[in-house]
């Protein structure tokens, strides 16, 4: 496999306030078998591990690949061919030379071989079993991410299957989506569940809960693919049958039992009091995380970035830019009557900065169905943009905007309506009233967007997984460098879906856990407030008990899948999702959505091409250019219906 040894160990887990250790990172270009006979060469591949996340998650197109042209996203104004041709929407072409799941390829295939390094040699170093633990969990990780997203995937890096490789590969074998199952994810997760601590041996270190969330959805991933409800094609052909006999049924339970397990002994982990205290950025790496790539504004090399400028590449965490929609372009008037940007970048959470490359649906915004109870819409989008005139250095104490009403800097100047409004909203014609196209209520002075208005070009940005620095002062600090913060990769809250998904798909559910009993459990803490995003407030509000009561008795998958949106909305997975439970087609097939200009206010429903053999990535085509194989052989490598 081309360059599969090659590898760069940056900026691994970060300072935090936690008494662990953190990880001593320093850069290294190649592992050999020497190096890690030692005990030094074993701690400078684990902290590989750590680091290869970056590469991977906070990258902004890998991103796209996983949210654009699902029910989530569509492409928006500013998209290039990345985000058009993800949508399927017949803008653009999804092909082995553009899709961009070749970021996954290209940094996962590397860190397993460095996985495997250590497992081979890690005992020779007298490092202990927790250790090689970490090793085989994040083996695990990487090709649970392979096998869903292109199929089969080799498990032979050119030493032999699992076997740590140091010459470079110029040819490979796909194995069967069985066999990189049982061979590979599910006996290194066992050993990783059953080696790993309860607390991680340094800060956001793998621990026993994480190792038991990533069986379960193995698991029930896993089941899914056994059963194969919808005739899904597979490749490399391989039969829906387990090489140890076991049936879609004892999976779906393993994953059910494996979850619950999890929820009931969670170590120091366990779900945040209320959402909004899973998701401010000043509560970063609580409780609730499992797992994430890390960063920091205390240090550019231990950031792995600049502090102040990005270009969008990894191992920066650029993502959320991607559905971060130009908010500063909006324009009031001065007490002069000179018009001026009463908004600029700030590199506060819920601002950043804008790239305008995805948009969230009219659908996807519909799903959060109750926008007053529930918090996670609140959470999830900034919906209200507050003038920030003051920490630009303009010293105006007024300004005017909607229908002429003076405003102060701090005050909200354009607010995204949650529901269609019970009177009037004008829509100015005239781009001189509202450059930005938005709407004036009589005796409001924000200008308002409702939810039908919602465009390519203006929508509700991202809030929850926005960038956010405490080191701005009085200014709007650096919103031109990429986010400082932890991406999260995985939460607690995660086990309460996977066991309901596998109790609705037949597993046995115990006592007081039901499908229904579990995820009341996360409306439940989704009903209580903390604190008013929009409305910048602390609160006490809680309505659980309308949230549960307002739960389907009988809970589907479809159920699930919404309630997944309003848990999980742009955080990175949806595909995965909607492709496990074959129900892509069916939930992202249309969307509706405004058009590319300001003044577009008319929804326009777009059709997806998404075909069965979508359920697949292409292999990227410069894996197949760097092979040393016949055409013939190239093609057959490659997913069908890509070649």
């Amino acid at each position: 496999m081309k360059k599969i040894t090659k590898f760069l160990a940056l900026a691994a887990l970060l300072l935090s306030t936690s008494c662990s250790d953190i990880l001593d990172e320093q850069p290294r270009s190649f592992y050999t078998p020497e190096f890690f006979s030692t005990e030094e060469g074993i701690q400078g591949g684990l902290t590989s591990l750590y680091a290869h996340l970056r590469y991977i998650y906070g990258q902004g197109y890998y991103y796209n690949i996983m949210t654009t042209g699902t029910d989530e996203a569509t492409y928006a104004q500013s998209a290039d061919s990345n985000f058009k041709d993800a949508d399927l929407s017949g803008v653009g072409n999804l092909t082995a030379s553009t899709s961009r799941s070749d970021v996954l390829w290209g940094t996962a295939f590397s860190n397993i071989n460095t996985c495997s390094g250590i497992i081979e040699n890690a005992t020779k170093a007298g490092m202990s079993a927790s250790l090689i633990a970490e090793a085989r969990f994040f083996r695990a990780f990487d090709y649970f991410k392979l096998v869903q997203t292109f199929g089969g995937v080799p498990l032979d890096m050119g030493a032999g299957e699992l076997k740590f490789n140091t010459t470079p590969a110029r040819t490979s074998v796909r194995n069967t989506v069985p066999e990189v199952y049982t061979k590979a994810i599910f006996p290194d997760l066992i050993l990783a569940v059953q080696d790993l601590p309860e607390t991680g041996r340094v800060t956001g270190g793998v621990t026993k809960t994480l190792a038991r969330l990533y069986l379960s959805k193995a698991y029930l991933t896993y089941a899914w693919w056994l059963e194969n409800p919808k005739n899904k094609p597979t490749y490399p052909e391989a039969g829906r049958q387990d090489p140890d006999g076991k049936t879609a049924a004892q999976y779906f339970q393993m994953a059910y039992d494996i979850a619950v397990e999890a929820i009931e002994n969670p170590g120091p982990f366990g779900l945040a009091p209320t959402y909004y205290d899973a998701h401010v950025a000043t509560n970063d790496r609580n409780n609730e995380i499992l797992l994430y790539a890390d960063h920091t504004q205390d240090s550019e090399f231990y950031n792995a970035s600049s502090l102040s400028w990005s270009n969008g590449n990894a191992p920066e965490n650029f993502s959320y830019w991607m559905i971060n929609w130009n908010y500063q372009t909006l324009k009031i008037k001065d007490a002069n009557g000179a018009t001026f940007e009463p908004i600029g970048r700030d590199a506060l959470q819920g601002y950043g900065r804008p790239w305008t490359r995805m948009a969230p649906t009219h659908e996807a915004l519909a799903t959060f169905t109750d926008k007053s109870m529930d918090s996670r819409f609140n959470v999830t989008f900034t919906t209200a943009y507050r003038a920030n005139w003051d920490r630009a250095g303009k010293p105006d104490a007024v300004a005017y905007a909607a229908n002429g009403i003076a405003v102060q800097s701090g005050d909200v100047i354009l607010t995204f309506l949650g529901e269609e409004y019970d009177g009037e909203v004008a829509y100015p014609s005239d781009a001189g009233v509202s450059n930005v196209g938005a709407g004036v209520i009589a005796g409001r002075a924000d200008f308002v967007i409702e939810p039908h208005a919602v465009s390519r070009v203006c929508y509700p940005g991202p809030w929850k997984i926005s960038g956010h620095r405490t080191d701005t002062g009085t200014g709007l600090g650096s919103p031109n460098g990429a986010s400082t913060r932890p991406y999260t990769i995985n939460k607690f809250s995660e086990l309460y879906f996977v066991a309901a998904e596998a109790a609705v798909k037949g597993a046995t559910a115990k006592s007081g856990k039901s499908a229904r009993e579990l995820l009341n459990v996360i409306r439940a803490r989704a009903g209580k407030w903390s604190f008013d995003v929009a409305a910048n407030q602390s609160v006490e509000l809680d309505y659980s008990d309308e949230l549960v009561a307002a739960t389907p008795q009988t809970i589907t998958i479809d159920y699930i899948l919404d309630e997944r949106m309003r848990e999980f909305y742009g955080e990175g997975a949806r595909w995965f999702e909607l492709v496990r439970t074959q129900t892509w087609q069916e939930r992202a097939g249309s969307y509706t959505i405004c058009g590319s200009a300001w003044n577009d206010k008319t929804p326009v429903t777009y059709n997806r091409s998404i075909e069965d053999y979508h359920y697949l990535r292409p292999i990227p085509q410069g894996q197949l250019d760097g092979m040393e194989m016949t055409e013939e052989e190239k093609a057959a490598y490659q997913n069908p219906s890509y070649q």
